[in-house]
């Protein structure tokens, strides 16, 4: 009698180093208030940002991707030919194709890495590292570079004074491995709700809305967004996606050491929080400084907290996002 095949070995994927880069320029409120109507009273109550960086304009994507993902590499010490795979997850590619991930795979010289980029808005880092784990727990690779990295600048209408003072530049990134007796990873929750694609989208570009004369007056080739919206959406499924994730891991809240949140607005971590009933000294925030990076906002917060020396070995933290589509996404990882 012919024996079943024993049940393949799913192995544990965790994170073995971060890389974070943000360009030199800062962009205050007080600036701001020189070229729109505001104030930083009205931008710091609302939103509790302070200032943003501003890439160069000669400063791509890429550029700031390769920056972290140099960082990462230098910090574990791996080679970059020793790389099996990069997934960029990113809005504001440098081109539609090649891929954002193809450009930075030719910048920092992965030269036997696959490379690929995702696209799931806000939430697209923690999209990314959930695909990257699965490649590293069936031992398909063995070494995957996680990037997270935004040129929000280049999208933003900054004739519009409800988006242009949320959003900032920066990269971050983060190198996934197994680790032998590291549970890394230990859960994760993905979600879409494709009916509410209107309220935070970029109109023009795609095959859809191909940039014209029309669309360039009009200024649909910019993001726009229904904050009120965004905000109702968002407290829920952050709050919903969580819960979802702590119960996959066999995890409460009060189990946790860190929680890093999509640093969009302060007032959806404080909702957040509440729902959690977690002390916001747990909560990871560095909005006030960087301002919203989309797919950027989690590795980048990720990468300083490790530079601060405030992630242990064994530490349980929480990472969730909320971007357009609309998508959202949780994890549950061990340091």
């Amino acid at each position: 009698m012919m024996s079943q095949p024993a049940e393949a070995v799913r192995r544990s994927a965790s994170i073995v180093a971060t890389g974070a880069y943000l360009p030199s320029r800062v962009m205050t409120n007080a600036d701001l208030e020189k070229i729109i109507d505001t104030s930083d009273e009205w931008i710091l109550t609302r939103t509790g940002i302070r200032e943003r960086r501003i890439a160069d304009e000669g400063e791509l994507t890429s550029d700031m991707g390769a920056r972290a993902a140099e960082q990462a590499l230098q910090q574990s010490g791996i080679d970059p030919k020793s790389i099996d795979l990069i997934i960029v997850a990113t809005c504001t590619p440098d081109t539609v194709f090649p891929s954002t991930a193809c450009h930075i795979q030719h910048k920092i010289g992965a030269t036997r890495a696959a490379a690929f980029d995702l696209q799931a808005a806000c939430s697209g880092f923690l999209y990314a590292l959930v695909t990257a784990e699965q490649f590293v727990a069936a031992g398909a690779y063995q070494t995957v570079l996680v990037i997270g990295a935004e040129k929000l600048s280049s999208i933003i209408n900054w004739q519009d004074r409800n988006t242009c003072v949320l959003f900032g530049d920066g990269a971050g990134a983060v190198i996934l491995q197994h680790r032998p007796g590291a549970r890394g990873l230990l859960a994760y929750d993905l979600g879409a709700d494709g009916a509410q694609t209107e309220i935070l989208s970029l109109p023009a570009g795609g095959c859809r809305m191909p940039i014209t004369h029309q669309v360039l007056d009009e200024r649909l080739h910019f993001l726009q967004m229904s904050g009120k919206e965004v905000y109702r959406y968002a407290v829920s499924a952050m709050n919903r996606s969580a819960e979802n994730c702590l119960e996959k891991a066999g995890c409460k809240p009060e189990d946790l050491r860190w929680i890093v949140p999509h640093q969009a607005n302060f007032r959806i971590i404080e909702a957040v929080a509440q729902r959690l009933n977690v002390s916001m000294e747990h909560f990871i925030i560095n909005l006030d400084r960087y301002g919203n990076t989309s797919s950027a906002c989690l590795p980048i917060a990720l990468h300083e907290t490790s530079m601060a020396g405030n992630l242990k070995q064994g530490d349980l933290i929480l990472m969730v996002a909320f971007g357009g589509g609309l998508t959202w996404a949780s994890t549950v990882l061990e340091w």
